[in-house]
């Protein structure tokens, strides 16, 4: 009974991404708010983009309590959406704090909208 009770599976937990534009959102409001656990639910699961989350996870809890705090607080801008294919979407963004603009690569992959990550670090991939 209790272990019946207790276990929840992410996928209940979080809204599935209907297309690349909310996949690719979801994982930036995620990250921006500190949710990594949430990011890495749609997230390309593979070793390299683990490895670039958990840089971003440290980095994140490095940040002194407000600069956590604007991050929390900040808006994601979407500056441009580029479909290159049916199963590949590039988002450039930037968030209302820090302004750097940033790209995603979100990729449809056995029927789910998922953001290769280790792409925002080497553009070429």
């Amino acid at each position: 009974m209790l272990f019946a009770c207790g276990t929840t599976s992410l996928s209940n937990t979080y809204a599935e991404a209907n297309n690349a534009l909310d996949a690719g959102r979801y994982f930036i409001d995620a990250c921006l708010k500190g949710d990594f656990e949430k990011a890495k639910y749609y997230m390309l699961p593979d070793a390299d983009n683990q490895k670039q989350l958990q840089q971003l996870e440290r980095a994140y809890r490095e940040k002194d309590r407000d600069g956590r705090q604007q991050y929390r607080e900040a808006s994601i801008n979407i500056a441009e959406i580029a479909n290159l294919s049916e199963t590949i979407t590039i988002i450039n963004y930037s968030n209302t704090y820090d302004k750097i603009g940033h790209k995603i690569k979100v990729v449809m992959q056995n029927n789910k909208w998922l953001v290769d990550f280790k792409y925002t670090f080497n553009p070429n991939l």
